[in-house]
């Protein structure tokens, strides 16, 4: 592992999260930590904190006496982090409202048109990468570090891993949200910006189709399985499951 400013710790992090977005680790595998170490070239210390803090971020169970496990990502987990980031998104942008000036809007407008040229050459990385930029516009602006701290591991849940094939008319309407919100801002409407982005771009309820084809497509109609709903919460089930594939 190349060093850099990094701590060890928060190296080991990103690896691991990695690993998970490329779908080296999926949900249910238990993690060889022995393997990792040996791979990486460092001691269990780092790595079991990586593990904990990704344990406190939903993507892992650490169980005592069975190992550490991969969790799968719930349609209870999804509504929540809906919930939660739509909440927090929303009231952080209604307490910079009164700071949002013309410079701003140019640049979500820009990083909107940035989105659409993305999403009409596929490239998927620089979609979400713009993506994460357009929201900052307006985060950024907030001095609220614990709602950041709240927010950023939600997404990653959410979005980081597994890194999947996008649905492009659902990202053609994340676009559209998008040209509401800044329409809003632009004519200076507080409840407005503030509905479309609770009511519409973070609602579970108004996204929910897309939601089921994204993150359950194996499943008809985007319908969570009773055998994923039982293996996101037993440890157990998730070794012999990881056991029956070697």
């Amino acid at each position: 592992m190349i060093l850099n400013a990094k701590s060890l710790r928060e190296q080991v992090y990103d690896y691991i999260r990695e690993e998970l977005s490329r779908g080296k680790l999926t949900p249910g595998m238990a993690i060889n930590l022995n393997g990792i170490s040996q791979e990486l070239g460092i001691s269990k210390t780092p790595l079991r904190d990586a593990l904990l803090q990704l344990d406190t971020e939903g993507f892992v169970t650490i169980s005592p006496r069975r190992g550490v496990f991969v969790n799968r990502l719930t349609v209870e987990e999804i509504r929540s982090c809906y919930e939660i980031i739509g909440a927090l998104e929303t009231a952080a942008l209604l307490s910079v409202f009164d700071n949002i000036q013309p410079f701003h809007l140019e640049k979500m407008k820009w990083l909107n048109a940035a989105l659409r040229v993305a999403l009409k050459r596929e490239d998927y990385q620089a979609y979400y990468q713009q993506n994460l930029l357009f929201h900052d516009v307006f985060l950024e602006l907030s001095h609220n570090a614990s709602l950041k701290r709240i927010i950023m591991p939600m997404k990653r849940r959410l979005y980081d891993f597994p890194r999947r094939g996008y649905i492009k008319e659902w990202e053609l309407g994340n676009c559209r949200d998008h040209d509401r919100l800044i329409d809003a801002l632009g004519k200076g409407d507080r409840d407005a910006a503030g509905n479309v982005w609770q009511n519409v771009h973070w609602s579970f309820d108004f996204q929910e189709k897309y939601i089921r084809r994204f993150y359950f497509p194996e499943s008809p109609g985007g319908r969570e399985t009773k055998a994923a709903r039982a293996a996101a919460g037993n440890p157990k089930q998730k070794r012999q499951r990881s056991v029956d594939r070697k």
